[in-house]
């Protein structure tokens, strides 16, 4: 789970939930077909992909990381992204994720692998390649598969494991009819059996708990994949894979893979400075980079790879980006216009900067002489960045990752199901998908799932379990948990919203007026204007607008007749509080608060607002990013928060304990495991054990759907939006970029040979549909997602001038 990013699969392995009451679910839909574009994922990957011929041999690849992970061992409870990336490379994995993020075989270390016993127990026959050996020489087989399963079982307290789900349920493992045969039985039927043994360590780290404890957190001196660790140094913060010489597969096409920390906020500088290649970046930055770039798909001069690879650069585009309309030239990630920053009302800056300081105020053209020198040098400063930035490209998918809203049903008024309802249904999900996507050129189109995402085989949209947004609904909701519009509010003393502490960002009663409504301002301009019919497609149903969609007018602003203060509103006027009890619903809105978390604040402010226009008034609280989750999220010290989880090719295994009934422990405490939100249902536990124990792929995805229309129901987060997956890689760097669900191939990464041109798209895959370029205007976007700055403006006109 991440706010700013995607942890290891580990991360999914644990439990939670609190109460849900029996609500029909829709019929759903059967398995989706490849017609369906429910089967096929919104956004393709983008790794400039290149047939490994057209890929030179040798060169370095400086690739920008979160971290220098604590530790090399991705079932240790402090495994990180990195950790997961060092794995991918240096380790086996019997299978990997395709472009839909379905499990396939990995051809590398299996001939085959299938069930071939279900009754009495089930029995899967693993057949290794025959070439597979570890780097010390060792072939791998049964007493590797042997070992990892007794260490992550469960049943020895020594060995520290973060999850041991699957493992628990293996009965036994022995050598088949011969060395390369692994034949697994299973005590319980398991039908996510293929998210097993992936990684798969040495006997040597698993064979002991000294070993699996210690033995791999600095070094792992055993390895079989295409490269090898070489050193981790927490001095310099990066980690050097080298290419491992016992490998039997394609060869590494690159030399070295240098993982260097770099704190995003910093990464621009690097790419600037030459000292990365590739790295990870957020949505300003990856303006900077398109704007120093042009269009996908050209060559920029001089632009050469820095000289890890020895090649010229070109440009090896996996899938190009759309060019922007032609009248305002860019791209949709540059924004509209921004070929021609410096224009307009930046000439008429500059021609009255030139005025002061050529005037006959000796002082002010002193001082105006000094700011244009600062402007000059920052301009200066500018095309250096621009034309070191040239020399890269920034490559864009969808992370296979979600953003949700998550509601604590634990207590206050969110325990109640139908305030948790409420506010799902006052959501406009389409509209916070559009802000944060649309800018930058992605498929906006909000997450129907909690389990799986477009493309892969248990998709489905499911929200329809919960109903579509619609204001008129929300309100009816409340009213029938009790809380009324300008009911009377008792105030007490240092009373606080439910939630930690930390800064109180803002709050949706700050423009709050004196309680007093214009009279004839009631249901029946409301009924008129806003709530006809019920599918929330009208008027304030409507939640996508920014602005204010019924203008208050204030005492005196024109001639009409006023209520006295203190009369209560009527009930359709949406900006008066709604209050239950004597107290008013208001709501803790928890964000993080260090770099990286501007979107977030900026989808939580919309949140805001659609709350607002039924009635629901929120407090933001900004934490550190240390704290956001261990003691707020984790501790349930929230009533709203904002967070990401990865999608899995094993919902069954991966997702119950995400969604999972919370259980009382022995000391009266609450055993939540992951289900953060606090809300579950038996009905949904069912369905995950029935999903684990059904070996059928079709009717496995069947009971997932059905799981996640309750969960829809239950309305303890909400889907929103799949994230942003965003990677600057230069030109001449081949199939590397934006994975989107596939796992990366480690040996074909590298730098194109010289003259090589990456094709206009993947193999096999027809290319999405180019993105129009969108204005803020038209895509509602905020200012946070403004393409240009007046800096720029300025810095180009003043050189200009």
């Amino acid at each position: 789970m991440s706010h700013d990013g995607v942890g290891p699969r580990a991360v999914m392995r644990s439990v939670a939930f609190l109460t849900a009451g029996a609500l029909a679910v829709p019929a759903l839909a059967g398995c989706s077909s490849d017609d369906d574009p429910a089967s096929r994922p919104l956004a393709g990957g983008d790794i400039a992909r290149a047939d490994r011929a057209r890929v030179a041999d040798g060169g370095t690849l400086r690739w920008g990381v979160d971290t220098v992970p604590d530790t090399l061992n991705t079932f240790q409870a402090d495994a990180d992204a990195t950790t997961t990336r060092i794995a991918q490379a240096v380790l086996p994995s019997m299978f990997r994720m395709d472009s839909r993020g379905r499990p396939v075989r990995n051809p590398d270390y299996l001939e085959s692998a299938e069930v071939v016993e279900t009754e009495p127990k089930q029995v899967v026959l693993y057949k290794l390649n025959q070439q597979a050996v570890w780097s010390d020489g060792r072939e791998i087989g049964a007493a590797d598969f042997a070992a990892q399963w007794r260490a992550l079982s469960g049943k020895d307290s020594a060995y520290w494991t973060a999850r041991n789900a699957g493992y628990d349920r293996i009965e036994k493992i022995e050598r088949g009819k011969g060395a390369l045969e692994v034949k697994v039985t299973f005590n319980r039927t398991y039908a996510d059996w293929k998210s097993l043994f992936a990684p798969l360590y040495p006997k040597d780290v698993m064979g002991t708990p000294d070993s699996f404890n210690d033995g791999t957190r600095k070094k792992l001196k055993v390895t079989a994949g295409p490269f090898k660790v070489k050193k981790v140094d927490r001095e310099d913060d990066e980690v050097t894979l080298t290419r491992n010489a016992r490998w039997w597969g394609e060869p590494a096409r690159l030399s070295t893979i240098v993982l260097r920390e770099v704190p995003r906020d910093e990464r621009v500088a690097a790419l600037t400075a030459g000292t990365l290649d590739l790295a990870e970046i957020d949505a300003t930055a990856a303006r900077r980079i398109s704007v120093a770039a042009g269009p996908r798909g050209t060559r920029t001069s001089g632009s050469a790879s820095g000289g890890t690879s020895g090649s010229a650069s070109g440009s090896a585009s996996g899938s190009a980006s759309a060019p922007g309309r032609a009248d305002e030239g860019g791209t949709p990630l540059m924004g509209p216009g921004a070929a021609g920053r410096g224009a307009g009302r930046s000439a008429a800056k500059a021609l009255r900067s030139w005025a002061v300081a050529n005037g006959s105020d000796e002082e002010a053209a002193d001082k105006e002489a000094a700011a244009r020198e600062k402007r000059r040098e920052a301009a200066a400063e500018l095309t250096r960045e621009r034309q070191a930035l040239s020399s890269f490209e920034v490559r864009k998918s969808l992370e296979p990752a979600y953003t949700q809203l998550a509601l604590n049903g634990a207590e206050g008024p969110l325990a109640d199901e139908r305030v948790r309802r409420a506010v799902a249904r006052a959501l406009d999900r389409r509209d916070l998908a559009e802000a944060v996507l649309k800018p930058l050129g992605l498929p906006a189109e909000p997450v129907g799932s909690h389990l799986a995402l477009a493309g892969q085989t248990a998709y489905a949209d499911s929200s329809g379990a919960l109903g579509d947004q619609n204001a008129k609904e929300a309100r009816a909701l409340l009213a029938d948990a009790g809380w009324v519009p300008g009911g009377p509010v008792e105030k007490k003393k240092g009373e606080k919203a439910a939630g930690g502490k930390g800064e109180k960002a803002a709050s949706s009663d700050k423009d709050a007026d004196d309680g007093t409504y214009i009279v004839g301002e009631d249901d029946g301009d409301a009924e008129e204007h806003g709530d006809a019919g019920s599918d929330g497609d009208n008027g304030d149903d409507h939640l996508a607008q920014d602005g204010a969609q019924h203008t208050r007018l204030k005492r005196g602003s024109v001639p009409g007749a006023y209520a006295p203060l203190g009369t209560a509103a009527p009930a359709r006027a949406e900006s008066a509080p709604l209050a239950k009890d004597g107290k008013a619903l208001t709501l803790d809105f928890v964000l993080p608060s260090g770099t990286g978390s501007e979107v977030l604040s900026t989808v939580a402010g919309r949140i805001t607002k659609m709350l607002e226009r039924v009635g629901i008034r929120t407090e933001i609280t900004k934490v550190d990013d240390e704290s956001y989750f261990t003691d707020h999220i984790a501790s349930g010290e929230y009533d709203l928060a904002l967070y990401s989880w990865p999608a899995t090719a094993f919902p069954a295994t991966d997702a119950r304990p995400v969604y999972a009934k919370p259980v009382p422990a022995a000391d009266g405490s609450l055993n939540i495991e992951q289900n953060y939100t606090r809300v579950g249902t038996d009905q949904v536990d069912q369905l995950f054990d029935q999903a684990l124990a059904t070996l059928d792929d079709a009717k496995r995805a069947g009971l997932i759907r059905k799981a996640d229309a309750r969960i829809w129901a239950a309305a303890g987060s909400i889907p929103l939006y799949q994230r942003p997956q965003l990677t600057a890689a230069r030109k001449d760097l081949a199939n590397v970029g934006a994975f989107g669900f596939r796992t990366p191939v480690y040996e074909d990464m590298g730098y194109l040979k010289k003259g090589a041109r990456g094709p206009a798209g993947t193999p096999g895959e027809k290319p999405a549909e180019p993105p129009a370029s969108v204005s803020a205007s038209e895509s509602g976007s905020d200012p946070d997602f403004a393409p240009s700055s007046d800096a720029d403006s300025d810095a180009d006109s003043d050189a200009e001038s």
